[in-house]
């Protein structure tokens, strides 16, 4: 029997003028775990409030993202205060949707209720977007998946360059692919 270590690929800290995005850990845990549970900030995701047990997954999922795929979610705080701001990333959920978006990078986006309008989703993303053309490279194509009924992140999304591409559902539900090219 061998032990087969991985080498850790690190979660770049992007930082903006009012911004420092950095990796997802046990520490960010209570904001996440406070933001998910609010039925304002999941209406359009999910439908419903996450337990801690479905935001400790979240959190797997992103530290899993970042070990295997070189690329994953971070979590967003204020600069000046170093208050929790939301999370932002990009994923490959290998979610069953069509057309399939498997392989694409899915750009996605969540802010706690106290960090909505005041411009910071459209830092980060054009943040995130910019660490993107880099590491993906400036042709490939993201994609983002809204609930046709969340017309601020429909507003965010054209704001950031993302066109519709097609309505369609993902479990049972409609939603809409955006789409643009890094």
């Amino acid at each position: 029997f061998g032990i087969v270590f991985m080498e850790s690929r690190g979660t770049p800290t992007l930082e903006t003028e009012r911004l420092v995005l950095s990796a997802p850990s046990v520490e960010t845990f209570p904001d996440s775990a406070a933001m998910w549970a609010d039925a304002d900030v999941t209406r359009h995701i999910g439908g419903r409030p996450f337990s801690e047990q479905e935001v400790w997954m979240r959190l797997l999922q992103y530290v899993g993202h970042w070990q295997l795929q070189g690329f994953g979610y971070w979590v967003v705080r204020e600069k000046a205060s170093g208050r929790f701001v939301g999370e932002v990333g990009f994923a490959d959920f290998h979610r069953d949707v069509q057309p399939s978006i498997v392989d694409l990078p899915e750009i996605g986006w969540v802010l706690a209720p106290c960090a909505q309008g005041k411009g910071f989703a459209a830092e980060a993303v054009a943040a995130i977007l910019s660490w993107g053309r880099t590491h993906f490279g400036a042709d490939t194509k993201t994609v983002c998946m809204i609930d046709p009924g969340n017309a601020r992140s429909i507003r965010l999304a054209e704001k950031c360059g993302f066109t519709q591409w097609t309505p369609t559902t993902y479990k049972g539900a409609p939603t809409v692919l955006f789409h643009r090219t890094l």
